[in-house]
């Protein structure tokens, strides 16, 4: 009885420890499975590198644009660029936790402690960027509530996170791992549209 009993607990356990992929945060629906979603989740979210290139396109009341893409990331280090009429010539955003910094040619040099704050205060653009580390590989942001659509391949379709919007409209494979390649990201009195050209995802560790 004794053995039973120590099987059950351990049953228990492991289907406990099987949930968690998903979190109390994550609401989920669709027609994915939730266990091919918690497996390509975990594998995504071990990738911490990545170089990306592509277009960018900003829609609002105010300000409508497009431009190219740069961004590399490292860790917690990133280093976003944007170029063209939407970027008003180049406009460079680099950072770490604790310390941004934003270029902009022909106008300057500005630091803040956050990248939305500095974005807002110089750009007038109210931009998740803190998610959007998490949203450019098709995964909700971990600190906040999200509501979660699954594509039939249990890939991200919508993702609704913190008043913001996300619709997956194109994965590709590269380098072993499905990743967006076009995306839209819905605010208020704004559209973003993400369309990347060049995945080179990667996985440094910690």
């Amino acid at each position: 009885m004794r053995l039973l009993r120590q099987l059950l607990a351990f049953s228990l356990i492991a289907l406990l420890a099987g949930c968690a992929g998903l979190t109390s945060r994550e609401a989920l629906e669709g027609q994915g499975d939730p266990s091919r979603w918690r497996a390509h989740k975990e594998e995504i979210s071990a990738l911490d590198a990545w170089q990306i290139n592509g277009k960018v396109g900003i829609q609002s009341p105010g300000d409508s644009g497009s431009g190219t893409l740069f961004w590399l990331q490292r860790q917690d280090y990133y280093d976003i660029r944007l170029s063209g009429p939407l970027g008003r010539g180049a406009t460079r955003l680099t950072g770490r936790p604790g310390r941004i910094v934003l270029e902009i040619a022909g106008k300057g040099r500005y630091e803040a402690g956050s990248p939305e704050s500095l974005l807002e205060r110089e750009l007038g653009w109210r931009l998740p960027v803190s998610h959007l580390l998490w949203w450019v590989r098709g995964l909700p942001a971990p600190d906040s509530h999200s509501q979660l659509t699954l594509d039939g391949d249990s890939h991200l379709a919508r993702l609704q996170q913190d008043g913001w919007r996300v619709e997956y409209q194109q994965y590709a494979e590269h380098n072993g791992h499905w990743l967006p390649e076009r995306l839209k990201i819905y605010g208020k009195d704004l559209i973003v549209t993400l369309v990347i050209k060049d995945w080179q995802p990667r996985r440094l560790g910690f």
